[in-house]
Parts: structure tokens; C-alpha cells; sequence
């Protein structure tokens, strides 16, 4: 664990000018995050701004009601020089800084200083101050413990939505490894504030398209699995995307789906990008998917992890990817082994 809380409090504190950023393809632990952060942030009297390099998906757009959130381009330059002028850049939910894209350089040179509030492995060293918590279940539970540090701000709704909205989609609706007492409790603050669950559940997984549907029904009827049942896999091309016009982010959630089947311990779901693949691991129990993913220049936590490819096909990347799976559908078989 990386928690320099007291050291990012002092900055806070001290400073007026702030940026908000999150990976490239946001999720609702990252979007959560920039939400809570900005309406804190605004209640302490500082001028905060959420930049990504990615649209807000449908989903999640009721988290940005007013559509502040700003959608970097390069050749805007307001859009650079609030990035650049900046006093602080808080960087949500990632700790790579390739995962900014197009936005990394100019954070890069960016004389603000730079926190990261993540709660994934192997962090790469390029900013100031970490706020990295590997046991915490989602970044917005390292947020909400940031900002208890002050005592003039209440979280209101409008923080409180962020922060459940982060924690609720990072832990499987409260169902995934590392959700503890200590989580609900938090949940049941968020409560009090005034936050309702029905609603952002509604909005975040009620919402999708027919075309998302019929797409998922299509990949659920062609799930193919393999050694001996353990693992299953599904793959979903651009000519898929296509056909029911369906859009990339819309496949969000596929591959936990696969972890339905019984018997199936790992899940893998392969999207093909206009330029690369991307690859989604999902395991129950003990087996480190995020081993695998590291195989192929990824990462993630124990249970669920991801990668992308540039300038490679589904064809060449898929039976690698089963291959290389192997030992990691036998991964339990073997641990047990041991034991005796």
C-alpha cells in the first residue's frame, strides 16, 4: 500500500487549480471517482475540471448531468493548457500513464503535481504522490477515504453517488473478492446520504440496447469452453459490433456473464478493436488471472484483468491466448497436489 493521505491533504489544502483524469474506455469506479472528487473539491472553494480522452459511456452519463465532463482534444488548446496550467492532476482508477493515450504527454509535462488514487498492482513510478491501496475493492473507497480527512466538507448526494456508483460496479454489486464489513459500511453512509441503489443500478446495468442483448444471446449460444469445462471463452468482432449496432463499450460486463456456467473457473472474452484486440480475464478462487494477463503486456487484480494488442488479429492472438491459459484452468487441480 502506497497512502501518502497526509502528504495529499497538505496539497489539496494549498492549492486551487485542479484536473481530473481517468483511463482511456472509463468504468464506473473511475467515473465515480472524478464525480466525487469534483463536487468535493468545488465544496471546498477550488475550481476542478474533469478531462478523459474517452466519451462517458451511456450508462453512466447520469453521473454528469450537466455534461461537464470535457472530452480531450489535442488540438483544443483550452484543452491543453488546463492540463499543462494545472497546480493538480488527480489520475483515477490507474496508475500506467500509456493508459491516458492521447493525454500523456501533456500530463507528463505538466508542472502540477500528480495523484494517483488506484487500488491495482505494479504501479509505474511517474507521480507524486500515490494513494494505492491493493485490498481496497475499488478506488472510490480510497476517494471516500480521502476526503473524511476533512471536516468542513459533509458528503452530500452528489459526492455520495460517485462514491457508490465506483464501489457498487468495482465489486460486482457487492459480490467480488475483497468486499468486507468495512465496505458495507461505507455503503450504508452513502445511504444516508441520501444516495438511492435502485436507481444507480438501474441506470448502470437496465439500460442496455436491444442490439447490446441480441449480441450477448449471440456470444452466449457460441461460448466454447475448454479443458475438461474449466474455462470458456467468447469473441466478438467488428463485424459483430456491426450487425447490431452495437458500439465497444456496450460489450462491458461480457465477460463476467461467462463465469455463470457451471464448472467454467476462467473466463475470456476477446474484442476486436479497429486496431488490436482487447482481452478481458475473469477466474474464481485462487487461480491469478492476472498472471495471465500479464503474458501479454496486461494486468489487474487476482481475479480480474485485462489487456490490449495493437496491430494483431483475433486469429493470431486467440490460440496463444488458449494456450498459455492451460496451466491456469489446472491451476487448483495442482495446488491440491501440492498440499497432499
Amino acid at each position: 500500500m502506497m497512502l501518502q493521505f497526509d502528504e495529499v491533504k497538505q496539497v489539496i489544502d494549498r492549492s486551487n487549480n485542479f484536473v481530473i483524469t481517468t483511463h482511456v474506455n472509463p468504468d464506473g469506479d473511475g467515473l465515480g471517482c472524478e464525480t466525487a472528487l469534483l463536487w468535493f473539491l468545488r465544496k471546498l472553494g477550488k475550481s476542478a475540471v474533469v478531462i478523459n480522452v474517452s466519451e462517458t459511456p451511456d450508462n453512466y452519463k447520469f453521473l454528469d448531468l450537466e455534461g461537464e465532463f470535457i472530452i480531450f482534444d489535442e488540438s483544443d488548446g483550452n484543452c491543453v493548457d488546463k492540463i499543462l496550467k494545472a497546480d493538480v492532476i488527480f489520475i483515477c482508477d490507474m496508475n500506467q500513464s500509456h493508459r491516458l493515450k492521447a493525454m500523456e504527454k501533456y500530463v507528463l509535462q505538466s508542472e502540477a503535481k500528480k495523484i494517483i488514487i488506484d487500488h491495482h498492482l505494479e504501479t509505474q513510478n511517474f507521480a507524486d504522490y500515490y494513494l494505492i491501496d491493493v485490498d481496497a475493492p475499488a478506488s472510490g473507497e480510497v476517494v471516500y477515504r480521502l476526503i473524511k480527512l476533512f471536516d468542513e466538507v459533509k458528503i452530500d448526494e452528489r459526492i455520495a453517488l460517485g462514491i457508490y456508483t465506483a464501489i457498487m460496479t468495482d465489486t460486482g454489486s457487492f459480490r467480488f473478492p475483497r468486499t468486507d464489513s468495512e465496505t458495507h459500511r461505507i455503503i450504508a453512509e452513502l445511504l444516508d446520504a441520501g444516495v438511492d441503489p435502485i436507481f444507480v443500478y438501474e441506470k448502470v446495468y437496465e439500460q442496455s440496447s436491444i442490439g447490446r442483448i441480441k449480441l450477448l444471446g449471440r456470444c452466449l449460444y457460441e461460448l466454447e469452453t475448454r479443458y475438461d469445462g474449466r474455462l470458456g471463452f467468447i469473441v466478438v468482432t467488428q463485424k459483430m459490433l456491426s450487425e447490431f449496432g452495437v458500439k465497444e463499450w456496450e460489450t462491458d460486463g461480457f465477460v463476467q456473464t461467462i463465469l455463470s456456467v457451471k464448472g467454467i473457473r476462467i473466463a475470456i472474452f476477446v474484442l476486436e478493436l479497429k486496431d488490436g484486440v482487447k482481452l478481458s480475464f475473469r477466474s474464481k478462487g485462487d487461480i491469478p488471472i492476472n498472471e495471465l494477463a500479464k503474458e501479454f503486456g496486461g494486468n489487474g487484480h487476482k481475479n480480474a484483468a485485462g489487456a490490449r494488442l495493437y496491430n494483431v488479429t483475433v486469429g493470431e492472438i486467440l490460440p496463444k491466448i488458449l494456450e498459455s491459459a492451460k496451466k491456469f484452468a489446472y491451476f487448483e487441480e495442482k495446488q491440491i497436489e501440492v498440499e497432499k
